[in-house]
């Protein structure tokens, strides 16, 4: 189909999902056979809208690269869960690695299925992390005070009917200590129509995301292709029934990793007044060696990208979701790069400062390993930071 017909031919009607290789007709029998291993390995799944974006004269089209698997992903690299969840896992489909967040697994399906998800292991037949019972996860919620937010994820919240995301929400808002909901979801970009044509979902919204206990959601475009006429009417649909939407996205070969384009996508945000928030490095998850670069690299395109932006624009923070917590890349000089964590599992790490000796074949965390220097700002008020903390919290 022609991306200029896109618009017109999926403006209000439903997409039709594709769950194997061959249901995509643009792809070559060559193509389908090659990828077939792929295929068995991680788990497949699109839509005609999304694939309609895609300039299939392109090889190397980074729409196409978002869904369309590569060869390359069988290359025995990185591991399942390079983020360590499973060690936050503290009930069935509940995580809690950060003292005031909780992550909710709400299911397991996605409208498309990034071929570089961190998650991917929860698409497969023998995982059982996520859970439709979340009773548990609710229960530890509400024993647990200083749990201010909840994340929703899977799995994509916003595939759910709205009959079956509401109930979710209706709980967790009875819940006094749980000030914000964060919903993440990639429908935004990968089925807006299932947004804007729901009138229930903004109805849920105008009820629950009150002006002093918002819902946050957590949008995933990662080109600014993503951003259609539909995709921005969903966006603005959300916006207008009372939800904070911000977007995130990792930093993926092919796809964003030139800084006009990153740019591109800031400032296109912007404009629809969508902030951006975070670029995550793109984790070692076994598969996404094609579409991960070294840290530094990665760091280099970013503030870059971040010269083509106004104040606005320059709101992403550049980081790594590692198991001990959110660090953020905030510099580099000619011999040494700069670390902080935004968010620590151990509270001791809490704003550490830390810098390496630059390794530019590092592509995580782990792989610096001479230590310059580091430190705490926190010192010897960090107790009385979190008693402030605490307090806020209890206003």
């Amino acid at each position: 189909m022609n991306r200029l017909n896109t618009q017109t031919e999926f403006s209000d009607k439903k997409p039709k999902y594709l769950t194997r290789l061959h249901q995509v007709s643009e792809l070559g029998d060559n193509e389908r056979e090659q990828l077939a291993d792929v295929n068995d390995k991680f788990i497949f799944r699109s839509n005609d809208y999304y694939n309609s974006l895609i300039d299939w004269n392109d090889p190397k089209d980074p729409i196409r690269r978002i869904v369309i698997p590569e060869v390359q992903e069988l290359e025995e690299w990185g591991q399942l869960d390079a983020s360590g969840e499973e060690e936050y896992t503290v009930a069935p489909g509940i995580e809690h690695k950060y003292d005031s967040t909780a992550l909710l697994l709400v299911n397991e399906v996605c409208a498309a299925y990034c071929r570089f998800c961190f998650r991917k292991r929860l698409f497969m037949d023998d995982n059982d992390e996520v859970t439709k019972d979340i009773t548990g996860g609710l229960a530890y919620i509400r024993e647990h005070k200083e749990i201010n937010n909840v994340l929703l994820t899977g799995g994509d919240p916003l595939i759910m009917s709205t009959s079956k995301l509401e109930p979710i929400i209706q709980k967790l808002r009875e819940v006094e200590h749980v000030r914000i909901i964060r919903i993440g979801s990639k429908i935004p970009a990968f089925n807006p129509m299932r947004i804007y044509n729901d009138d229930s979902l903004r109805e849920m919204f105008r009820k629950y995301s009150t002006s002093m206990n918002r819902i946050y959601i957590m949008a995933h475009f990662n080109h600014p292709r993503e951003l259609t006429p539909q995709a921005i009417r969903g966006l603005t649909f959300l916006m207008e029934s009372g939800a904070i939407v911000v977007n995130q996205t990792p930093m993926i070969t092919g796809v964003n990793d030139d800084p006009k384009v990153l740019g591109a996508l800031f400032n296109q945000l912007s404009f629809i007044g969508v902030p951006p928030y975070y670029v995550f490095h793109c984790r070692p998850t076994l598969g996404n060696k094609p579409y991960t670069m070294p840290v530094e690299r990665a760091y280099e395109i970013f503030e870059k990208a971040r010269t083509f932006c106004s104040g606005l624009g320059k709101r992403a923070r550049f980081v790594m979701s590692h198991q001990s917590g959110k660090i953020e890349c905030v510099g580099m000089t000619e011999k040494n790069i700069y670390f902080r964590y935004q968010r620590a599992a151990n509270n001791q790490n809490s704003a550490r400062f830390m810098v390496f000796k630059r390794n530019p074949e590092a592509y995580w965390f782990d792989d610096y390993t001479e230590l310059v220097d580091d430190g705490s700002v926190w010192g010897e008020e960090f107790e009385d930071a979190y008693e402030m903390d605490d307090m806020m919290n209890a206003v």
